[in-house]
């Protein structure tokens, strides 16, 4: 999938030109101090969008300088089959309907091998919360996985997929929700479970919520869930799913409610809250968390912004976002998620073209080759949706940075064609 060099973004206005009300929350970002709400309301507002993004931009250098991950991976989608019936999604199927389907183990081994041969360094698996599976199918699948491939990393199942595994294996207990989600989560551990995605967050909303994905987990048990995981060494993701039927605010208010459940995770991992109990990475002398520090417990790796796509929903009839909302999102959420390492921009999603953007506007990562994607199909995109290595990196280096692969828990990997090592 070739890409063009990414266009010249306008030079900022700077200081004391444009909207001079970034310049206070400038000020706020380059020396470590959290930005309220209302400056959240401001960077949305804001029609100076180039100088919100240099300042997204300057944050973005600060943790990840000169720098543009990307990795080999390859995803699973392991059953389309689903309980829920969101109103945002196309993916989903009922049994017997057309289209319809769940992997064999053997069909998941195939995959698992595959992956290795093209020198992915790790499997994403996701899945709709199928009804007519047994507990010990998700086990014995990253097993399988971990047999035919001990070298891939196995990051899976999204906090909805887990509270559901916990409704299946009937242990799930209202009154203790917590002690279900780590029951859960130990045997996955024990299975060959590597780390978590951060899909079905949506957005942190009642309102949203019970009109756009009633029936799914609310924000309270997402962050359960997430929480567990990091108290258990594990790392995640995070996600914001905009450009529906929420408002800014109630994505500000998202991203709010995450930075607090990262401010939890980086105290267990020795970090120091500021005289208003935040803990910020974006102060001069701190350093972003690495996988050394999970003996402690785990955290939020990354946010990705992903927007919302009508086509084949039961809300098609909403435009989506457009290109500038995509890129303001991503900025802002750069500048609000002051503790989240790193910011993706999830090419599949976005386009590499976009992509290149965002690198420029606080992304440092853009993704991997992923090969099969089924939950979103972009421009009439088919389900193989794969890019090669030197489109990834070309992608990077046009937009001014130097490509580098990661593998999922952002260390450096060194190869030799499909065989790979983490640098030291």
């Amino acid at each position: 999938m070739p890409t063009t060099a990414a266009p010249s973004r306008p030079p900022a206005l700077g200081p004391g030109h444009g909207d001079p009300r970034l310049d206070a929350i400038r000020a706020k970002a380059l020396t470590g101090e959290r930005l309220s709400m209302e400056d959240g309301r401001v960077l949305y507002e804001t029609p100076d969008i180039w100088s919100l993004c240099e300042i997204a931009d300057e944050v973005r250098q600060r943790l990840n300088p000169g720098v543009g991950y990307y990795n080999i991976n390859r995803h699973l989608n392991y059953s389309n089959i689903c309980a829920l019936s969101c109103t945002f999604c196309e993916f989903h199927r009922k049994k017997g309907d057309e289209g319809a389907y769940t992997r064999s183990l053997d069909e998941v081994r195939a995959e698992a091998l595959r992956a290795v041969e093209s020198g992915a360094t790790e499997m994403h698996i996701v899945g709709g919360l199928q009804p007519h599976l047994p507990f010990e199918y998700y086990t014995d699948m990253l097993r399988a996985i971990r047999e035919s491939a001990p070298g891939l990393h196995l990051k899976a199942f999204t906090a909805v997929e887990i509270v559901h595994l916990a409704r299946i294996a009937k242990v799930m207990k209202n009154d203790d929700r917590k002690a279900s989600i780590r029951w859960v989560l130990e045997r996955l551990l024990e299975a060959g479970l590597g780390s978590l995605p951060g899909g079905g967050a949506e957005v942190f909303d009642d309102r949203v919520h019970d009109e756009a994905f009633k029936g799914k987990i609310r924000s309270d048990v997402w962050l359960d869930v997430h929480r567990v995981a990091h108290e258990l060494g594990l790392n995640t993701n995070a996600t914001i799913l905009y450009g529906h039927i929420e408002q800014r605010d109630e994505r500000l208010v998202h991203m709010d409610m995450l930075r607090s459940a990262q401010d939890e995770a980086l105290a267990r991992l020795g970090y120091a809250a500021d005289g208003s109990g935040a803990i910020t990475l974006t102060r001069e002398g701190v350093r972003p968390p690495t996988p050394a520090m999970n003996d402690r417990g785990g955290y939020f790796q990354t946010i990705i912004p992903l927007p919302f796509f009508p086509d084949g929903s039961a809300l098609e009839r909403l435009p989506g976002p457009s290109g500038i909302e995509n890129l303001r999102t991503l900025a802002v959420a750069r500048l609000m998620l002051d503790n989240f390492p790193h910011v993706k921009a999830f090419w599949i999603m976005q386009t590499l073209a976009m992509a290149q953007l965002m690198l420029q506007s606080g992304a440092d990562d853009i993704d991997g080759t992923v090969v099969w994607y089924d939950i979103t199909k972009v421009g009439g995109a088919t389900t193989h949706q794969e890019v090669t290595v030197p489109d990834l990196q070309r992608t990077i280096r046009d937009a001014g940075f130097t490509p580098v692969e990661r593998d999922t828990l952002y260390r450096r990997v060194t190869r030799d064609g499909a065989a790979w090592r983490i640098a030291e």
